[in-house]
Parts: C-alpha cells; sequence; structure tokens
C-alpha cells in the first residue's frame, strides 16, 4: 500500500516486521475464538478489515504518539483473530513509531491480510 505523507525512518529495520510464517490469519486460532461458527467468523474477519483501513488511511500522517496509538489497537485487534505477523509489526511500530521500513512492511502485511480476507469462502 502506497500511503502520503513522511515518515521518518529510524534506521534498521525491526526483526519482528519479518515475513508470514503460514498464512496472515491463523484459522485454527480464529476458530477456537469463534468457537467454530463460520457466520461468526466472516462477520469478524469484514470488522477487522474495516479496522485495517481505518488505521492505514490515518497511519502515515499521524504524529508520533497518535501514530504508537493506532498501532496498539491494531496489535491487541490481530492478535485477536490471529494475524499474528500484522501483531508483531504493529508491536515494532508502537515501540518505534518514526521506522519508515516497518511502516512500509506494516502496508505490506495488510495487503496480504486484506486479500486473504476477500477471497471466497
Amino acid at each position: 500500500m502506497n500511503k502520503g505523507g513522511h515518515v521518518a525512518s529510524s534506521g534498521q529495520p525491526d526483526e519482528s516486521c519479518g515475513k508470514v510464517p503460514s498464512g496472515p490469519i491463523d484459522l485454527a486460532h480464529l476458530e477456537r475464538q469463534t468457537m467454530g461458527d463460520r457466520d461468526l467468523q466472516r462477520e469478524v474477519l469484514d470488522l477487522f478489515a474495516g479496522h485495517l483501513r481505518m488505521v492505514w488511511s490515518r497511519i502515515g500522517d499521524a504524529s508520533a504518539e497518535d501514530r504508537a496509538a493506532l498501532a496498539h489497537g491494531l496489535k491487541g485487534a490481530a492478535r485477536g483473530i490471529g494475524a499474528f505477523a500484522l501483531a508483531d509489526c504493529a508491536d515494532a511500530i508502537e515501540r518505534e513509531p518514526g521506522s519508515a521500513h516497518n511502516l512500509a512492511r506494516l502496508g505490506e502485511l495488510m495487503e496480504e491480510v486484506l486479500a486473504f480476507v476477500s477471497r471466497p469462502g
């Protein structure tokens, strides 16, 4: 995802903003969280996708303090549904809100999650 606005780089990328180990969402975790209810899973994923879009629309131009707050909220929501790589990256941004690399990686991870959520089935 490309986002307007300037993000100051702090140098080294955070290793927790790495690769997705086995898909953008841990489906076993999501199934446990929703007690196997497929309709609830779809609803939760759709709500999460809306949350991702809102965060992305704001995080690039946010102050460091607001960026950290947005990342904190995203981290909790992502962990709740099993988007652990995204949660780890949000955690890295919360700790280091000026990292351009981590923000770019967050955009990539968001795209992967949104593509996963929008696929049929």
